[in-house]
């Protein structure tokens, strides 16, 4: 894998493109777990008898969610790492 070339502005905005791409769909998928969990927690209350089962899965959606995100950061980190490493 080779440096990026960031000579430019033209350059740097095509590898910031590049970088938001690397883990994107891990992180939508994060992003819409965290919404939908933090969205039945707040409305388990309505839920009549099924409450707690509604805030409990709400909350593993919000966990679920959350290490799906930090997964994603953690792959575009280690690509980003890879890309500015200097190979010999």
């Amino acid at each position: 894998m080779t440096r990026p070339d960031l000579s430019d502005d033209a350059k740097v905005a095509q590898y910031r493109a590049e970088l938001r791409v690397v883990g994107r769909t891990p992180r939508l998928v994060g992003f819409g777990l965290v919404i939908l969990g933090a969205i039945a927690v707040y409305f388990s209350g309505q839920a009549g008898r099924a409450a707690e089962a509604i805030e409990w899965g709400g909350y593993a959606a919000l966990a679920f969610g959350w290490a799906l995100m930090l997964s994603a950061i953690f792959l575009r980190t280690r690509y980003h790492r890879r890309r500015m490493r200097e190979m010999n």
